[in-house]
This record gives structure tokens, sequence and C-alpha cells, in this order.
């Protein structure tokens, strides 16, 4: 996760300007990411450059796993990827999708899919089915980290809780409600206490 010299994906925020910018949530997932995915959009670039380079956005899903009304909750470990984010509490699994998944040469919706879900199955270890639904973008232009990233929030409604985690990064998992969350905000990542906000609709 912390290697700055692989190549991850970026669109040009020029492209998000035109499509029109926002700071927090939005939900209009169909009207933004099919542009994204186009390959005539998006590009991969080295990690290091991506991320001191505010012109472009790195594409980062973030999935938020849900069973019965609980949340998975994590915090990240002093092997994450993205120090500035360690010891953070967070409800969003994920990370940069890059260009080494087995037959990815360039990046579309189908490859899309297939990249969040060895993202996924990188960093836990899910034990139960599952769906996945796209929801919202998340976007922060007022830390430094979000100013390089756009989130896309992926719902994976578990039919069990039987979840463990895959990477030394992923420490302390347990499912907790939203009111439970809500007393830990202070404690979260940036993008989770904004998408903390809007949780209650999205997961329905």
């Amino acid at each position: 996760m912390g290697n700055m010299d692989e190549n991850v994906l970026v669109v040009p925020r020029a492209l998000f300007d035109k499509l029109g910018s926002f700071q927090g949530i939005n939900l209009e997932v169909d009207r933004y990411l099919p542009h994204f995915l186009s390959t005539a959009n998006n590009l991969f670039l080295r990690r290091g450059e991506a991320e001191n380079d505010p012109s472009f956005k790195q594409i980062i899903p973030y999935a938020v796993l849900v069973h019965e009304g609980k949340i998975l909750h994590y915090v990240r470990g002093g092997k994450s990827g993205e120090k500035r984010l360690v010891a953070k509490g967070s409800i969003g699994i994920g990370g940069h999708i890059n260009d080494t998944d087995e037959g990815l040469f360039s990046m579309n919706e189908q490859t899309y899919k297939q990249a969040v879900e060895r993202e996924v199955n990188e960093e836990l270890r899910l034990g139960t089915t599952f769906s996945d639904r796209m929801v919202a973008l998340i976007n922060d232009d007022e830390t430094e980290v979000g100013r390089v990233h756009l989130g896309v929030v992926h719902i994976f409604t578990l039919e069990k809780q039987a979840v463990k985690a895959g990477e030394s990064a992923i420490t302390k998992l347990e499912f907790l409600t939203i009111e439970e969350l809500q007393e830990r905000h202070d404690s979260l990542e940036t993008w989770s206490q904004i998408l903390l906000k809007a949780l209650p609709s999205l997961i329905g």
C-alpha cells in the first residue's frame, strides 16, 4: 500500500471541475463515474507524483461493510500506506487502483469492479457472501490528503459478520452502530466523518 513507485489510476482535476466539483458527499454517481472510467479520460500515474499533484484526482474505492445495520470500523495501523491517516478510525475499506491487476490494460467499468474486489480482498478476509452497491462520491478539498483523492463509496451488505483483517494495517476490527460511530466522530479520518452524516440514508 505504501509503494510510491506503483502506478495509480487518476483523472484530471479539470474533468472533475467540468462535471461539477463539490465538497463532501454527492449521490449522482452516474453523472461522474462513466466519465472517470472512460479510457479517454483516465490514466495511470506514478503514485509518488500523484500524491503531490493536485491537477489530478486519484480514484479511490471506499467500501463500507454493513451487517444488519452495524458498520465495520477499524483503526489504521502503523504499516498503513497513507502515513497521514495512521491511528485514525475508518469505516471505509479500499485503496488505490493500480495497473498490476491481472489482465488490466485499461480502466473501464468492468475492470474497475474487478479492481475494487481485489482491493477489498487484499485488506480483508471475507467469510461471507455480500452484495455491492455504488452509492456516492466523496471529495474533500480542505485537507492535504483529500485534495489529491476522490472516493467512490460502495456499500457491501454482508450476509454474516465473518470478517478478518488481511493486512497488518487493518487493526481493531469491530461492527458498530451508527450511534456508536457518532460517539467516535473526532477519532475518525475526514472521509469517514463526512460519510457518517449521510450513512443512515445510504445503507437503507
